[in-house]
């Protein structure tokens, strides 16, 4: 049998503090069809950051740039810095037959879904309101106002989750992880075998 396929854009969003970024490295490390798309962003790197692994971190002078290039999928103002979803890089994969995914705000994601009608959207939920606020303060990356501000905006987040196609709860210690990694597997794995994406010719 000879098989071809296209790619598909994973869209996994969320409030901060979910753990979607350790899902999504859960599932790059599961997978080798997957590639994450590095977004750009104004706001300075934290201490594990990498240029170029995690963010491209540019000034608002190339920021700008890149909105007038129309280099961006998307572009949003969040939490006070600005973040962006290079284009061309995403397309270029999915034509190879790559899954792209895009760990993005909510935010971002709603205009990515808009334009990109064949995204594979994901919304990742904290089992609580409380156990979110943990996790903010756990990072020791914001200050407690900023930790406040995350938690008000997370409300008006949640409120929306229906527009995205699968809802996944990302519960509390290593087993609500794996459950939550358990059910995001499954769901690449179903839509990778859509037939607009899976070609099978039986010879």
């Amino acid at each position: 049998m000879q098989e071809k396929r296209r790619g598909m854009l994973l869209v996994i969003s969320g409030p901060s503090g979910t753990g979607k970024g350790t899902l999504c490295s859960m599932l790059m490390e599961s997978d080798p069809s997957l590639r994450f798309s590095v977004s750009v962003t104004t706001r300075a790197p934290r201490d594990y950051e990498q240029e170029g692994v995690h963010y491209y971190f540019v000034n608002n002078e190339q920021y700008d740039e890149l909105i007038r290039e129309d280099a961006l999928l998307e572009h949003a103002t969040v939490h006070a810095n600005r973040y962006g979803t290079p284009r061309k890089p995403i397309e270029d994969l999915i034509e190879k037959g790559y899954n792209v995914i895009l760990d993005i705000d909510p935010q971002g994601a709603k205009e990515v879904i808009r334009k990109c009608p064949d995204c594979v959207s994901i919304f990742i939920l904290p089992p609580s309101y409380a156990a979110l606020r943990e996790r903010l303060a756990a990072r020791n990356t914001e200050k407690p106002e900023e930790v406040e501000r995350r938690l008000n905006n997370a409300k008006g987040e949640i409120e929306q989750m229906g527009v995205y196609q699968y809802v996944v709860v990302n519960g509390d210690g290593e087993e609500g992880k794996q459950k939550a990694f358990s059910l995001l597997k499954a769901i690449v794995e179903g839509e990778k075998q859509r037939t607009t994406r899976y070609f099978p010719i039986v010879e």
